[in-house]
């Protein structure tokens, strides 16, 4: 806050100097000069910083997309679930229940696991308005060991556009001759 503050002072003389006029007396005393050069110092390091990454500030300041047509709502009976404990290896399934609980037909655009071991298999079809739907999320814990939570995103027709549902298991790893083979 105290940079913010004293940066604002700084500026307030630097922006009547940029604002004058060619036949306005354009002096500045010497503590204008060294404010405008730590400003400059700093825009150029905030520079430097956009060109490494420069989605971050639209990132910022761009709002979600909304979805092109008409949007409903979806409504889970569970946004989690936690298979316990199991055993390397395993491959476990568990259905997300869901209703349209808006005026339009849902449409599921897109169904994605966060990993290549979690796998959602989602309706192809619309949804009628108050009716339901499954989506099934499979988990293969090959490869996995102990606490594991995965996600799948879900992008509708609804506002928010994206949905996530997230699974979890503590895998037991397998002893060290069957991880071998």
């Amino acid at each position: 806050m105290n940079i913010a503050r004293s940066l604002s002072l700084f500026a307030l003389p630097l922006l009547l100097v940029a604002c004058a006029g060619p036949n306005e007396d354009t002096s500045t005393t010497d503590s204008t000069e060294v404010s405008k050069t730590e400003t400059d110092t700093q825009e150029n390091a905030g520079e430097a910083d956009k060109k490494m990454d420069p989605a971050r500030d639209a990132a910022k300041t761009a709002e979600p997309a909304a979805p092109a047509g008409p949007t409903t709502s979806i409504t889970f009976a569970e946004n989690s679930h936690d298979f316990g404990t199991i055993d390397e290896g395993d491959v476990v399934t568990h259905v997300f229940t869901f209703t349209n609980t808006g005026d339009e037909p849902l449409i599921l655009e897109r169904c994605k696991g966060s990993c290549g071991c979690t796998v959602p298999k989602c309706p192809k079809e619309p949804i009628a308005p108050g009716a339901t739907g499954d989506i099934e999320v499979k988990f293969n814990s090959k490869g996995k060991k102990n606490k594991q939570t995965k996600t799948v995103t879900i992008n509708a027709n609804t506002l928010p556009e994206q949905t996530r549902l997230t699974i979890s298991a503590n895998v037991t790893p397998a002893p060290a001759e069957e991880a071998a083979n």
